[in-house]
């Protein structure tokens, strides 16, 4: 089945499906609207349509025929997702271009090569990547001319920007080029560029090529925050002020039951943010503290994972057998100084990559999958765009181990034994993990920082040097 076949254009469905009569099939709907430019009748067609793999959509057409004006608008006939929705693809070729987007009105449109944000818009889009930049361009350069007289400075920023678009575009390409692309020739690169969907309402998508398992195309969901909810409407205003808040923080005595707030500054953009930190026991483990910044300005985010317990005396490493899509829910503590393989992927994170996580098995692969997709499509490098395709199809098999298209292994191996993968079996042992302790060598103490430490006779150390007398040179 091709792509087209997959996702159709709107305009295909519109042009093979009939008026409606009063039937209760589903076609388009025409009504008419006022126009609120003339005053006068116009009509809307309304024409309901389900998107493969997404959901039912309303795509909305309003004319004019008195005054010419015209109006498109695209909005969701399902409910709001009970999570937020981040999507990033990779544009790679002109072919990616073509890609289909639904934008929704409380979507946030990031490329990060062009440092380009678009925010949330008043009404739903249906457009393509190459719509989307073409709309772009248009809209910047509408008030060029005049901002070259009144702001030179800004003018010049602007137009650079419009020039990388069009050059992505082929806009700037000369005319035997054109021509060659027209007439299906194979066309020049252009540069590769990222678009990112964030919607926290889970309305917005970006088209697929063949399945989802494409390597280009990755989705992620996340719990919205209190803010997005107020945003979207879902949840009313805390009435009770911030400074009313602390007071009552202030005269309450903090247990570790309770989350520890740090005001701080942002280090993306410099506003003032706060750093949530919460001790968490995990069962059959140990202590850990868990701390978390968000950035409101920005939208800049960390969260980091630390042992709340003494270092251990060896190391450990956990092998995990992973068989069904239930082993994926299983919980995983990632330390900033544990090294995670993969085997069957030949898939080798040296300790330190990542920092320290406290997540699902499915979660620490997504943060994997999207780490190397975004450093390595983003490179430049000669070599890495000549691999390009064997790193697309490695990037391919992760994705069939993050289905569990396949059985795969796990190799947790954390030299301070502050890793952790949950049992599903616990007190009893899992018949699909294993965990071993090891003796950790010197170079690891060495790189650890453990063999200058001394716990014991420190006292003693400290009042010899004190008493031993100081010669100076004369």
């Amino acid at each position: 089945m091709t792509t087209d076949a997959i996702f159709p254009t709107i305009g295909a469905v519109a042009t093979q499906t009939e008026v409606s009569d009063g039937g209760d099939e589903n076609v388009v709907q025409e009504v008419e609207s006022l126009c609120m430019k003339c005053g006068k009748q116009g009509t809307t067609r309304l024409l309901l349509t389900s998107i493969p793999f997404f959901r039912e959509v309303i795509v909305m057409s309003f004319r004019c025929e008195h005054c010419g004006t015209t109006n498109n608008e695209i909005q969701s006939a399902s409910t709001i997702r009970p999570e937020g929705t981040l999507y990033v693809v990779k544009i790679l070729a002109r072919s990616d271009l073509n890609r289909q987007i639904i934008r929704s009105s409380s979507c946030e449109i990031i490329v990060p090569e062009l440092e380009l944000t678009l925010p949330r818009t008043e009404r739903g889009q249906l457009t393509t990547v190459e719509g989307l930049l073409r709309d772009i361009v248009a809209d910047l350069s509408l008030d060029q001319p005049l901002r070259r007289i009144q702001d030179e400075d800004g003018y010049h920023k602007i137009q650079t920007l419009i020039d990388k678009m069009r050059e992505i575009l082929g806009d700037d390409k000369d005319e035997e080029f054109q021509a060659e692309t027209a007439a299906g020739k194979e066309s020049l690169p252009m540069p590769a560029f990222t678009v990112k969907l964030d919607d926290p309402a889970g309305n917005s998508f970006i088209e697929f090529i063949g399945s989802m398992a494409d390597p280009k195309w990755n989705l992620r969901t996340y719990p919205r925050t209190l803010q997005q909810n107020i945003a979207l409407g879902l949840v009313a205003a805390d009435e009770t002020t911030e400074e009313e808040a602390t007071k009552t923080t202030e005269n309450q005595e903090i247990t570790n039951d309770e989350i520890l707030i740090f005001p701080g500054v942002c280090s993306s953009c410099g506003h003032a943010l706060q750093t949530l930190m919460k001790r968490v026991n995990i069962p059959y483990f140990k202590d850990i503290l868990i701390m978390s910044t968000n950035c409101d300005n920005c939208g800049y985010r960390d969260n980091e994972v630390k042992s709340g317990s003494a270092i251990s005396d060896k190391g450990k490493r956990i092998t995990l057998k992973v068989e069904d899509r239930e082993d994926l829910s299983r919980d995983i503590l990632k330390s900033e100084t544990a090294g995670m393989t993969i085997p069957e992927i030949d898939l080798v994170l040296k300790h330190g990559t990542l920092g320290g996580r406290f997540t699902t098995l499915e979660g620490i692969l997504d943060q994997v999958y999207e780490e190397l997709s975004e450093k390595v499509f983003a490179s430049g490098d000669s070599s890495i765009i000549e691999d390009r395709n064997a790193f697309e199809k490695f990037l391919t098999g992760l994705k069939a181990i993050k289905a569990v298209e396949r059985p795969f292994t796990i190799i947790l191996d954390d030299p301070l034994a502050n890793s952790y993968i949950q049992s599903l079996y616990a007190p009893d042992p899992d018949p699909n993990m294993t965990t071993e302790t090891y003796e950790r060598t010197f170079e690891q103490n060495e790189e650890l920082g453990l063999n200058d430490i001394k716990v014991e006779g420190y006292e003693e150390d400290a009042k010899h040097n004190q008493e031993e007398p100081v010669i100076k040179d004369q």
